[in-house]
């Protein structure tokens, strides 16, 4: 049997294209998305492409149920789970300095970014840990970086979205967390900055494309049993906390 993935937050933008080189690589993608009809028709692009791409319902919205659901689906026909990517992320119209934040924006971001992350993740663990060795890639951002939001040298010193980035900085310690947790397993967890890359959420303002922004998660996904856990990375390598 070939290697399972799912990807959530992937009927569009990087999760997309993950899908899609993941899909390239010879796994099975589990196409996630909130969206049944945008979920079936990116998973029918792909397929049309000689791609093994099955849409799943992935709404972080509710992600214990949803987690669940998929935990049960999965085990059935699959019996393991090899990588999950936990790519869905959003923004909100009402982030920005600690001054002007609303609490509506605080929530609906931790809301996905975070919580939904955590708990979708919970109920696929058992599954994850049933594979001969697996990989748990959190899609993170630079902006998650403590150092990078106090560098005052740095391009993004004044990207200052306290909910967004504050998220993203909660996810990095789900990462290290996690990672200890599993230390004694052949699982590994960790975060990924794929950079500022043009997408619906950056306004396609970003400097890179999806195809660059892919390439980090999509190698960090299939790292062997020896591979690094723990660790927060990007394409140009090791990212700081």
């Amino acid at each position: 049997m070939g290697k399972v993935v799912l990807v959530t937050g992937a009927n569009k933008g990087i999760g997309f294209e993950v899908s899609r080189q993941l899909a390239r690589a010879g796994f099975t993608v589990l196409l996630g998305a909130r969206d049944g009809a945008r979920g079936n028709e990116a998973a029918s692009q792909l397929k049309s492409e000689g791609l093994d791409v099955r849409f799943v319902m992935a709404d972080l919205r509710h992600a214990a149920e949803c987690g669940a659901t998929l935990a049960r689906q999965i085990g059935e026909e699959f019996g393991q789970l090899d990588a999950l990517v936990n790519n869905a992320g959003i923004v909100d119209q009402g982030d920005g300095l600690p001054s002007t934040v609303t609490a509506e924006a605080m929530r609906n971001i931790f809301e996905t970014n975070f919580f939904g992350t955590v708990l979708l993740t919970q109920p696929l663990l058992p599954l994850l840990l049933a594979a001969a060795s697996a990989n748990i890639v959190n899609v993170s951002s630079g902006l998650g970086s403590l150092e990078t939001n106090s560098d005052a040298s740095g391009p993004f010193y004044h990207a200052k979205l306290l909910a967004y980035n504050a998220s993203k900085a909660a996810l990095n310690m789900f990462t290290v967390n996690l990672a200890y947790e599993l230390r004694d397993t052949k699982t590994k967890v960790n975060s990924v900055s794929p950079g500022y890359v043009a997408t619906d959420m950056t306004g396609h303002n970003g400097m890179l494309t999806v195809e660059q922004g892919a390439v980090e998660i999509v190698r960090m996904a299939q790292l062997p049993e020896d591979g690094p856990t723990g660790g927060f990375f990007s394409v140009e390598g090791i990212w700081p906390w």
